[in-house]
């Protein structure tokens, strides 16, 4: 009789424990993410939500929630198409850094070598400025714009008759009419249009098969509907014209599915080289000497000393997010059909879901008058009064000022303010960003105070925990 080999057998049982142990953690895992998405799609009023948790290359969790078309009452799926928003950008970049590598685009070239004749104000532009949003190029084009059917030599000389916000390479401000702009310029370097560059160069090349450029008029299977909540109820998304809705400030569609691969493209650093991708993930740098966290279509920061890299989206009543914790090899990927959706949060909440180390803890507060006069500025925003004008910078008296109480009366339905505390801050003396941890009563917040060289605040942001 032949006796079985007790080593083997122990080592068999030990494997299958292993396995047994490793799937429960997964299904844990998946438990924790499906609890939390639940809660904050019930919160937000998101009609549908996908999501993609990546660990160490390896998708862990895609999964769909809630309805990709509420009147059809169709569910997300992991194969479910949304639209990019301003996600899309580093698809922009990648076009741009593929011509570099084949000669025909230098980053410190003025942009004038590339777009034809432009006005005396856009002379000093570079293309590593237009890339970085330190061009001076405005934010947007006008809402009557996106009504109208414009050729790309249309749409540039509508750019080029633009003021510029500010000198070029002296501050940071975002411009979608930059990335516009960079779009035109790879379709006439390239003699494509910039879409069928990326589809030839990119989507293909990663069988990304359904990443394409938004046509509202092609039939598109497992396409999701935008929505928008006006004074509280859900509304299809606006309509804009085709032509600007083919932009290369993001006018993509795209499936979790497809981000997978991207998301394992960027981790091997295929598709450029690799000089190419540390221009990409290099700060903007000013004219100052200091630098701003922001590179070719990515945004930098950190958490608990640990770096993320992300970029988020809207448009069309979509709202996206990618946040790559590149220190854990922790991806996360969030794409909505709703326009007040807020997508960081949700990301940066999965995050702390999936690993405890992501959790963002508070920090030793180094400035408490900095400190104490933000969490004044929130509690006015509560009161809906005693707002203070003259601390904000001109730009934002216009464009945030008037929206502060509207915020304010949102943030009031979570309740009492409980705690107030610092969290790690980011920047260098032009747009510096104050983050505190802001607990209510029945929801956290991160509120985020960007503050000019001025000591002016230029910008707010509130992310849901």
């Amino acid at each position: 009789m032949i006796q079985p080999n007790k080593r083997l057998l122990a080592s068999a049982v030990f494997v299958l424990i292993l396995s047994a142990l490793a799937h429960a953690q997964a299904n844990d895992v998946e438990s924790r993410v499906d609890s939390y998405v639940h809660a904050q799609m019930t919160r937000q009023k998101i009609p549908g939500v996908a999501v993609a948790v990546i660990k160490d290359g390896q998708p862990i969790i895609a999964k769909g929630y809630g309805l990709a078309n509420i009147e059809l009452n169709v569910p997300v799926k992991p194969e479910t198409i949304f639209q990019s928003g301003s996600m899309g950008k580093q698809f922009t970049s990648t076009a741009v850094m593929l011509l570099v590598e084949e000669g025909k685009i230098d980053l410190d070239e003025k942009i004038s070598r590339y777009v034809g004749a432009v006005p005396e104000a856009w002379k000093p532009i570079t293309v590593r400025q237009v890339l970085t949003h330190t061009a001076g190029m405005p934010n947007d084009f006008s809402d009557a714009d996106y009504v109208q059917n414009w050729t790309e030599d249309q749409l540039l000389a509508k750019a080029k008759a633009m003021p510029l916000d500010f000198q070029p390479g002296t501050k940071w401000s975002y411009s979608n009419v930059g990335y516009v702009v960079l779009g035109i310029m790879v379709s006439k370097i390239s003699g494509k249009f910039y879409g069928d560059f990326l589809q030839e160069q990119v989507f293909k090349p990663l069988g990304m098969t359904t990443t394409r450029i938004i046509s509202e008029a092609d039939i598109i299977p497992n396409r999701a509907a935008g929505y928008r909540l006006v004074r509280g109820e859900l509304k299809n998304q606006e309509w804009v014209s085709p032509t600007m809705n083919t932009t290369a400030d993001g006018s993509l569609y795209w499936s979790i599915l497809d981000l997978i691969k991207w998301d394992a493209a960027l981790t091997k650093r295929a598709v450029l080289k690799p000089t190419s991708w540390d221009s990409v993930y290099s700060p903007a740098k000013l004219a100052n000497g200091s630098t701003y966290p922001y590179g070719f279509g990515w945004g930098f920061g950190k958490v608990n000393g640990r770096r993320v890299i992300e970029h988020s989206g809207a448009w069309q009543g979509f709202k996206t997010d990618i946040a790559r914790y590149v220190d854990d090899g922790v991806t996360i990927i969030v794409l909505a059909n709703l326009a007040q959706a807020d997508p960081v949060g949700l990301a940066h909440g999965l995050a702390e879901v999936v690993s405890s180390e992501l959790i963002e803890k508070p920090i030793k507060d180094t400035e408490p008058e900095t400190t104490a006069f933000h969490r004044k500025l929130l509690a006015s925003m509560l009161a809906g009064s005693g707002l203070n004008k003259d601390a904000f910078s001109a730009e934002a008296q216009q464009s945030l000022f008037p929206r502060l109480a509207t915020i304010g009366q949102r943030l009031k339905t979570f309740g009492p303010l409980e705690s107030f505390e610092p969290l790690q801050r980011n920047g260098e003396s032009l747009n510096v960003v104050h983050r505190y941890l802001v607990k209510f009563s029945a929801q956290p917040i991160v509120f985020s105070v960007v503050v000019d060289e001025h000591k002016k605040i230029s910008g707010l942001r509130v992310l849901l925990k």
